[in-house]
């Protein structure tokens, strides 16, 4: 039974990570960022639920007194 030649393996590893790397610099350096980011400025829409406009408080049972 023929044994597996792994004698190349070492140099194909590499020069793929070698390429994978250089095609992704290539996508990265082709994309363009914007050159001054501003915040945007989001207002949120304040909505009266009917739990907001009067008080409430809900007892749990470990907080009541003990009897």
């Amino acid at each position: 039974m023929p044994q597996l030649d792994t004698s190349t393996w070492f140099i194909n590893i590499v020069s793929m990570i070698l390429t994978l790397f250089i095609v992704f610099q290539l996508k990265i350096s082709k994309h363009s960022y914007p050159t001054h980011p501003e915040a945007k400025t989001t207002k949120m829409a304040k909505r009266l639920t009917p739990w907001e406009s009067k008080w409430t408080k809900i007892y749990s049972p470990l907080s009541l007194p003990q009897q």
